[in-house]
């Protein structure tokens, strides 16, 4: 689990294939303002490069498996849930108790991870998952299942995401280093959701045949592929990056850090946003499916998955860029923003389903670009605490903007709901864009290029000079 040809861009991250960048491990953290601001397009990688790396390519592949055992049990929970209570809220609680540990502990578990080496870390933390699967298979299996047992798993899930997923996005730049970061990113994003494709319809067929204790055993026993590649690994082949030592006030060091880094802050704020307004796809695609279209539980599935299908093309896409730049992710959020606005007023099922597609590539990209760009922009031994708050941020804003969107979707309609949605993620790209040009010294300036209008951004002076020129 977890750019394109123009002109200047906004405030980023240091370039990634420098060469002190690749020797040092270390990615300078200077004002984006003294940045280049004309500098080579890179080099477009090959889509699965990351995978020449032999400790990259045992965590992917153990990503492949226990993915699928992931999605397996989020669907055979939620049914458990639901059959054991009858109730839609039971499930909802569920949902939330597994949130809920990021949002009140994910700083401190970054603070943890900065500390600790990242390899046995993840042991630990995949083996405590894998035990919830393995118990929640026991209890149901046997028939003393009861539901404060899912509570108590979901809930124990997420205090070891609180470590895990920090670690896990930090250990990616330790086994591939900054030259494959992005494309190993890209590739972790499209295994997920390559899993979404495939892990829910094994779990339907084996709940509907067996019963779902077995989609938790499989998910229970999944998490052996994981560790099975960390135990595999070359600690030789890892790109060494020193540890935080143990202090007092290193949680609020990292909040510092990151205040103090236009070019960290605002893509967090920005997936913040996002996050909490524009991904609250459960909400809209059921009212879509079943009050707007009055098509069913087979639309809802229908949207799902050709969403999945835009997600796995995003991931994929991202994988072949060298580079993530701010503003690649600007215009991915401006545009997801605005495919939801368009899918807001779709008129047919048809038309609706189709854009589902673009909203997951655009989606996806938001979410692989951001994440990219805060893993380079950030001194390695501060990543685990920034990348908690990214995580944070990103997974926990969902939870909470959930109650609003449901709100307005109830009260107004699904198609306002969504509009809302999508209006706030569009406001916010568009915002966050206009404050890093003003902050790195840029302008819009808008003409035309072989007969077609063009936007982008260029240096003040740049734009100055004709008037100049003329007077």
């Amino acid at each position: 689990m977890s750019t394109g040809p123009g002109a200047a861009s906004a405030p980023a991250p240091a370039t990634h294939d420098s060469p002190s960048a690749h020797d040092n491990h270390r990615t300078p953290t200077a004002p984006a303002s003294a940045e280049p601001l004309e500098r080579p397009e890179p080099r477009k990688s090959s889509m699965f490069s990351s995978l020449r790396v032999r400790n990259y390519r045992l965590f992917f592949l153990g990503q492949v498996v226990s993915n699928t055992g992931t999605w397996m049990q989020r669907i055979a929970q939620d049914w458990l849930v639901l059959s054991l209570t009858g109730s839609s809220t039971a499930v909802g609680v569920t949902t939330a108790l597994q949130f809920l540990p990021m949002l009140l502990f994910g700083l401190y578990g970054g603070v943890l991870v900065d500390r600790l080496r990242k390899r046995p870390t993840l042991l630990v933390t995949q083996a405590a998952m894998g035990a919830t699967g393995l118990i929640l298979a026991f209890l149901t299996l046997s028939g003393h299942v009861q539901v404060w047992h899912v509570y108590l798993a979901a809930f124990a899930v997420g205090l070891a995401t609180v470590v895990d997923n920090p670690a896990r996005q930090s250990f990616v730049s330790e086994m591939v280093g900054p030259r494959q970061l992005q494309n190993a990113v890209s590739l972790n994003s499209a295994n997920f959701q390559s899993a979404r494709l495939v892990g829910p319809a094994v779990a339907g067929v084996l709940i509907t045949g067996v019963g779902t204790g077995w989609a938790f055993l499989f998910n229970g026993l999944s998490f052996l592929a994981p560790i099975a590649g960390l135990l595999l690994m070359r600690a030789r082949e890892l790109h060494v990056v020193e540890r935080a030592p143990r202090g007092k006030g290193q949680l609020r060091e990292g909040l510092r850090y990151v205040a103090g880094h236009p070019e960290l802050i605002w893509p967090i704020v920005l997936v913040g946003f996002i996050g909490t307004f524009g991904f609250n796809f459960p909400v809209w695609l059921s009212a879509y499916a079943d009050d707007v279209f009055h098509a069913g539980a087979g639309a809802y599935s229908l949207f799902n998955t050709l969403m999945a299908v835009g997600s796995v093309t995003g991931a994929l896409l991202a994988a072949r860029r060298g580079t993530a730049r701010l503003r690649v992710l600007i215009a991915a959020a401006a545009l997801f923003g605005a495919l939801e606005l368009v899918a807001a007023g779709a008129p047919s099922l048809w038309l609706f389903s189709l854009l589902m597609v673009p909203i997951g590539i655009f989606g996806l990209t938001v979410n692989v670009t951001a994440n990219t760009a805060v893993q380079m922009g950030t001194d390695p031994a501060m990543r685990g605490r920034v990348m908690a708050l990214f995580m944070m941020v990103f997974m926990g804003g969902t939870p909470l903007g959930a109650p609003v969107v449901g709100w307005i979707t109830d009260t107004f309609g699904a198609r306002v709901g969504f509009a809302a949605g999508g209006l706030v993620s569009a406001a916010a790209a568009v915002t966050i864009g206009l404050i890093l040009a003003r902050s790195g010294g840029l302008r819009l300036a808008v003409g035309w290029q072989h007969g077609h209008p063009r936007m982008r951004f260029v240096p003040r002076e740049q734009q100055e000079q004709p008037a100049t020129a003329s007077a």
